[in-house]
This record gives C-alpha cells, sequence and structure tokens, in this order.
C-alpha cells in the first residue's frame, strides 16, 4: 500500500513539474516541440525592429503603412518606428552609433557610406535579392565586394530645364549633345534674352557639375574613392574660365544673384522664376519641379565628351547596423521590402522612382506625369553611365564647404583661377587619406 501511495504522489509530483516547465518558458499551448520538449523551430518568435527614416508626411504615412502590412504577414514581427525630417536626422543617427543604440534598420544616404562602411558598422546584405535591379546602381551600395546598402529608389545626374520657355525662343536641347554644343547653344539662346535673364546656373561652385565634366573628359574622379585628390588642373582651370566668360557675358547670372539661389524655392528659385533655364539636379527632383512648374519641365542627361557626364545613383538605401540582434529577420524585411508588388503600389514614388525594374513594370501605367520625367531621365542617362562615387571616408566637409567657399571667392573676384586651385590643393592635402 505504501508502495502504491508513493507512486501516486511520484506520477503527480512528474505531471505538475511538466506543466511547470511549460508555464515557464517551455513549449507554449499549440506550438510544435521536439523529443525533448523544446519549441521547434517555426519563426515564430516574437521580434520588435528598430527602423528609421527621414522625409516627407506621404512618405511616413506610406512606410507606416508598409510596416503594418508585414506584421500583418508576419505576426510574430512588430515594429519601433523612429522617422523625422531631414534637417538632425544624420547628427541623431551618428549619437546612436557612438552608444552602439543605432535602429535596426537604418535609411542611409550615399554621402555617409563611405565613412560608416570604413568604421565596419553596416552589415553584410548579400543574400537579399537583387535580380531586379539595375548591377551599376546595385553597385553604389557595395563596400569591398559585400552589399552594405540596398537601393530604394532609382535616380539619376543630369539637366532639369524649363523646356516651354526653350521652345518658345526656337530652341530645343538633343539628346547626346556634348560640351562644346551645350555652351555654344547657351550663347545663341543668350542672343534672344533680356538682361537680367540668364541661360544657366554659374557651375563654378557646382562641385556636381564639375565632377561631370571632368569624368567625360575621361579623366577620373577629382576625389578618388580611396581617398585622393585628384583634381585635373588644365580641365579645372578650363571649366572655371568657362564661367568666367560666361559671366561677363551674362549668360549665368552674377555672383550675388547666383548665391541666392535656392532649389525648389518657389521664391528664390531662378528657373520658377523665369530667370534661368538650364540648372543640374538629380532625376528625382523632377517631379518637385513640375509641381512649381506644371507641363513645362523638361529633362536630359549631362551633355558628354570622350565619355558620358552622367551617373546613376539611388535615392536612399536601407542598410543594417552590424549592432542588431535581429539581422537576419531586418533583411527578410529589406527583401520584402524591395521586391513584393504590394509593398510598392503602396510606396508608389515617395522614395523616387522603386530600384525593382519589375516593379516600375507594375507601376508605370499608373505613374504620373512628373513620375514619368524621372523615369525619362533615368533612362537618358543610364547609356555610358559613370561609376557612382559615393564619396570618400572624411571628405564630407571638404566637398561641401571648403570647395563651395573658395569657388565661390573665386565668382566675386577675390581670387583668380590659379590661385583657387592652388588653395583647393592646399585645403585637400589635410584630407588626404
Amino acid at each position: 500500500m505504501l508502495k502504491m501511495r508513493k507512486k501516486i504522489i511520484l506520477t503527480v509530483l512528474t505531471a505538475v513539474m511538466g506543466i511547470s516547465l511549460t508555464a515557464c518558458g517551455g513549449a507554449s499551448p499549440g506550438a510544435e516541440t521536439t523529443g525533448n520538449n523544446q519549441p521547434a523551430e517555426t519563426g515564430s518568435k516574437p521580434v520588435k525592429l528598430r527602423i528609421n527614416w527621414w522625409g516627407s508626411q506621404p512618405r511616413h504615412d506610406a512606410t507606416l503603412k508598409i510596416l503594418d502590412l508585414y506584421t500583418k504577414e508576419n505576426p510574430n514581427v512588430t515594429f519601433e518606428p523612429e522617422y523625422s525630417g531631414f534637417d538632425g536626422y544624420i547628427d541623431k543617427l551618428t549619437t546612436q552609433a557612438a552608444a552602439k543604440n543605432t535602429p535596426d534598420i537604418i535609411q542611409m544616404d550615399a554621402a555617409w557610406l563611405a565613412d560608416w562602411n570604413a568604421r565596419n558598422q553596416l552589415a553584410d546584405l548579400s543574400s537579399i535579392n537583387i535580380a531586379d535591379i539595375d548591377p551599376k546602381l546595385a553597385e553604389t551600395g557595395q563596400f569591398n565586394g559585400k552589399q552594405t546598402a540596398i537601393p530604394l529608389g532609382n535616380n539619376a545626374w543630369g539637366i532639369i530645364y524649363d523646356k516651354a520657355s526653350l521652345e518658345k525662343l526656337g530652341f530645343e536641347l538633343k539628346d547626346g549633345i556634348t560640351w562644346d554644343e551645350y555652351f555654344q547653344l547657351a550663347r545663341d539662346i543668350k542672343a534672344k534674352l533680356g538682361k537680367d535673364q540668364y541661360v544657366m546656373q554659374d557651375g563654378t561652385s557646382s562641385k556636381e557639375a564639375y565632377y561631370s565634366y571632368q569624368l567625360s573628359k575621361g579623366k577620373g574622379l577629382p576625389i578618388t574613392m580611396d581617398g585622393k585628390f585628384n583634381f585635373d588642373r588644365d580641365t579645372w582651370l578650363e571649366w572655371v574660365n568657362i564661367f568666367s566668360d560666361f559671366r561677363k557675358e551674362g549668360i549665368v547670372p552674377p555672383p550675388d544673384v547666383q548665391v541666392g539661389d535656392k532649389e525648389l524655392d518657389p521664391k528664390l528659385d531662378l528657373m520658377i522664376n523665369g530667370r534661368i533655364i538650364f540648372r543640374n539636379a538629380h532625376a528625382a527632383q523632377a517631379s518637385s519641379w513640375e509641381s512649381l512648374k506644371p507641363g513645362s519641365i523638361g529633362v536630359s542627361a549631362m551633355p558628354k565628351s570622350e565619355q558620358a557626364g552622367s551617373w546613376l545613383k539611388a535615392t536612399f538605401f536601407f542598410s543594417v547596423s552590424q549592432d542588431s540582434k535581429n539581422k537576419e529577420e531586418a533583411m527578410k524585411f529589406i527583401d520584402w521590402f524591395i521586391n513584393d508588388p504590394e509593398v510598392g503600389e503602396i510606396s508608389g514614388t515617395t522614395r523616387g522612382v522603386p530600384a525593382s525594374s519589375k516593379i516600375v513594370a507594375e507601376l508605370e501605367p499608373k505613374f504620373t506625369p512628373a513620375d514619368k520625367l524621372t523615369v525619362e531621365m533615368i533612362e537618358k542617362a543610364t547609356p555610358g553611365a559613370q561609376p557612382f562615387n559615393p564619396g570618400a571616408k572624411g571628405w564630407i566637409n571638404f566637398e561641401s564647404k571648403e570647395y563651395t567657399s573658395i569657388t565661390e571667392s573665386l565668382m566675386f573676384g577675390k581670387t583668380t583661377p590659379e590661385q583657387a586651385f592652388d588653395d583647393l590643393k592646399s585645403k585637400a592635402s589635410e584630407y588626404e587619406n
């Protein structure tokens, strides 16, 4: 009898212990288990992904809707979104990175990739399916043979212009135009313009415009990807002297007018206000100018010389923090984001023309005239497009501030072209890696 009672007690205790173990973190009710009572790998582990981005309200709304859709399809994954305007975005992100508190998924700009890659802050995303992204565009997110950033939208560098005004004057901008033809066209147009009307921006202080010129001449990148000063002296002096002549001829605005030009500001944008016809810009911006000057905007690739002068780039990227504890889930999300047709439908062109050619083909019938301008500019820039320069580590201030300061001094006649070049070279020595 005693043996029987001990057996019953042992049986009850075993059952209670089994229940307790289940309640304390063993298999949840209904979960598939293995022989040792551990949960099987079902992909149902709760995951919260932090994700950040900047942008306009339409981009915020579309992204939040996409995150909700992903959670509906993957109930174990939820999101902690962090979004804002562009101002202050990189400062906050840099602070988070220093504290190793970076979001799992990061919206990145091309200008930051060199520094972030050099510090090994971005995970390898090579397993993500990018088969429908143009290889040249995909390469803009690579570092040392690894894909550390996935392009979200397609973009290109070229010319945006007031097509209506140009046609009214009796001119057209032909595809495949050379620099010599472009500059002669500018002189011909000026002959029909009033005193306070100009043909184009002063390219003296535009590093992107000069980069396009030097690349088209076959002289390589002015700042190499490994951080070396490579401005070709003769080519640069030729460029700034052309614009010196243009200032004298009234083809470009005087310096005080030029420095007051602010892109897409209804009051200060020189093209919107009919003061210039041509300006250099990215394709993703075409729709914004179209909205301010409906039905008047035209687009073109940059002029060419020995080579093409345009390049392709991404509007933005998604990267995954190297510090993330949820890299695999973050990568699954990005793969879905760029390849899922429903995501493409929701996102539209809120991050530019989608990077996936398959998604673009599905959306194209619904594109607005403004969207079509962006696609047209990318298509015109693609043949022979130059490799995109993601920037060299540590050169951001030189390209964004010091180049502008030195070249604006030249525009205002405070220095000579030769002295300005020497100043650029001297300043560059402080940045060379």
